[in-house]
């Protein structure tokens, strides 16, 4: 028995900032003060908070210490530890309110909306340790479906939870595993898809991270439920620390019989291996994950046949992504009407969203579905840094659309982004705010798209080269008219005819914010300038003659000696010669030059 708990994060990002050396150095100075039977230190994945990481937390108080350094530990140790006396100085305090807070993670305002299924374990305990996992009620719901449930229990259980599929397409759970255990053959799969590749998206990741067995758990209640004795997880290789704990995770239950052969003493049988990715985004597309998962070149394939009827190596094949298997084993134990009081009429549970972009808590959170973008962005998220106005919130990644300011009550769930022109996606949500160019993100977004295209068919590998041309005439200044009939004409030429869901949702960035910010493309096009003044060909920078003081400092930093003037008189920006690179606006000590 611990007196005290030292949870420190391990997920990438507070791991990329050295919380393996805190980790190290709490169990040095713990061992040398004589503390090994009183202070357990413990290594969990993301608590969610990753603006302020790296985190520690320190139980039976729950004191929250934020942007921990390892030569911040011995005061910790000294102080906490040893004498019993909060570090207040290192405490995280509360941006809203100022107050310092000392107790419980919940009392922090990032956390008291969010509602954690999904991540649940995420944070609390040791991944890398089956025997955490177990004391959390891991592995009893599969002990429960082998020893309880029939397979068609288990099916009708997760349709009546509600639960769709939390990869993108919003696809009923219990629906596809009806349609994979109804098909005949003498092998099935079980696949999980964690082929993680929006921008700014790691919610999966995070998961895999934190909290692997939950993932082994569904998939071999989904092998039970559909009749298959093998499962594939499909991982990027550019996650290290999710591929190593999956196979710390699955080498673990191997161990205590909880995959492999008669699982408890039952007939059934369950084997996992992880398959990883080369970094593709098309191969999180089902279809040409499968078709990676055979060895070959991850292209997809036409549909029909669906993967539940032919899917790796021509077999009945269920795929789900990782966030979807993580709700599995809470509803089994839990109840479908647990799980499906949570949500809205058509969009059950919760939904685990990374946040990021200009927001003051960057992280990842999981909120009921129905929580509003305002809530997110302002209550959970801490709002927009610096004042600056909330502009745009981009959901479903290069496959999503643009949320305006007009919208910012929009309820998050599938059906509300859809009519709205965006999508749910993954979970990745990027706040921008008045700096950001609207026109210059639909490029960002399609230039991942190009980059990425398989090539295969001829509307996502030519269609989307042409829009981004289109793209980056208007933002170059070269914008004529006519463009935006052009990329409107090309956008639903593209999403009608493209053989994936990775070509058929490429133009989404680009007409959600012609809807919603035309007259940002037009600004670009007729007047030749970027409102937002962030394309650099477009910019402006000019000289306030009411706040300019002569001081000449500008003039003198000027690498092309475009600015010129007298002392104490209002100098002048010869924009010929300007080239936008800002030097004049960093010296200038009296805010009197701005880009427009």
């Amino acid at each position: 028995m611990y007196r005290a708990h030292v949870l420190v994060c391990g997920g990438t990002g507070c791991t990329s900032s050295n919380s393996l050396k805190i980790i190290e150095r709490f169990e040095q100075l713990v061992a040398q003060n004589g503390l090994s039977q009183e202070v357990k230190v413990v290594r969990t994945g993301c608590f969610g908070l990753c603006e302020r990481g790296p985190i520690v937390i320190v139980y039976p108080e729950g004191a929250f210490y934020s942007r921990i350094k390892p030569e911040d530990v011995d005061r910790i140790v000294q102080e906490h530890l040893l004498k019993g006396r909060i570090v207040k100085e290192l405490i995280y305090h509360d941006k809203k309110d100022g107050q310092v807070h000392e107790t419980s993670l919940s009392n922090i305002g990032f956390y008291k909306k969010q509602h954690r299924v999904a991540l649940r374990n995420c944070g609390v305990i040791d991944p890398e340790n089956i025997d955490e996992y177990i004391a959390f009620d891991g592995y009893k719901a599969l002990a429960k479906v082998l020893t309880e449930m029939t397979r068609e229990e288990v099916i009708d259980t997760v349709k009546r939870s509600g639960l769709r599929g939390r990869g993108g397409a919003g696809f009923s759970t219990g629906t596809k595993w009806e349609f994979a255990y109804r098909s005949q053959s003498d092998k099935k799969y079980v696949a999980c898809n964690g082929d993680e590749g929006d921008p700014g998206a790691f919610m999966d990741r995070s998961i895999l991270e934190g909290d692997p067995h939950a993932v082994l758990e569904a998939m071999a209640i989904a092998g039970y439920a559909i009749g298959s004795d093998q499962g594939y997880i499909y991982v990027r290789a550019e996650y290290p620390i999710a591929v190593k704990r999956l196979q710390i995770a699955i080498d673990q239950a191997k161990a205590y019989g909880l995959l492999g052969k008669n699982i408890f003493g039952t007939d059934f049988s369950f084997d996992i291996e992880i398959r990883l990715g080369a970094g593709a985004f098309v191969c999180g597309e089902e279809t040409a994950l499968l078709t990676s998962i055979e060895g070959k070149r991850g292209e997809p394939r036409p549909r029909p046949p669906f993967p539940a009827v032919k899917g790796v190596f021509g077999k009945p094949t269920m795929l789900n992504n990782v966030e979807t298997y993580a709700n599995i084993p809470q509803i089994i134990l839990n109840g479908a009407e647990w799980f499906s009081s949570m949500g809205t009429e058509k969009s059950k549970g919760t939904k685990v969203f990374a946040l990021g972009g200009k927001i003051v808590n960057t992280g990842l959170v999981e909120v009921p579905m129905g929580t509003t973008v305002r809530e997110i962005v302002y209550d959970i998220g801490g709002g927009i840094p610096g004042g600056k106005k909330f502009k745009a919130a981009q959901t479903g990644g290069p496959s999503g659309g643009c949320i305006p300011a007009s919208h910012l009550d929009t309820p998050v769930d599938y059906d509300s982004l859809i009519a709205i022109g965006s999508m749910m996606g993954s979970g990745g949500l990027i706040v921008m705010d008045e700096d950001n160019c609207m026109v210059d993100i639909a490029k960002f977004f399609l230039e991942f798209t190009v980059d990425e295209s398989c090539g295969k068919c001829t509307p996502c590998r030519v269609g989307t080269r042409r829009m981004l041309e289109i793209l980056e005439r208007i933002t170059d200044g070269r914008g004529e008219d006519g463009d935006i009939e052009k990329l409107e004409e090309l956008a639903n030429t593209i999403k009608a005819t493209a053989l994936c869901g990775l070509g058929q949702t490429a133009p989404n960035p680009v007409l959600s914010t012609l809807r919603y910010f035309r007259d940002e493309y037009e600004a670009h096009i007729y007047e030749k300038r970027c409102p937002a003044g962030h394309c650099k060909k477009l910019a402006r920078i000019v000289i306030d003659p009411e706040k300019c003081r002569g001081c000449s400092l500008c003039a003198k930093n000027c690498p092309v000696s475009a600015i010129s003037g007298q002392i104490k008189s209002p100098y002048t920006i010869d924009q010929s010669k300007c080239i936008k690179c800002g030097a004049c606006i960093d010296k200038c000590r009296f805010g009197a030059i701005q880009k427009k």
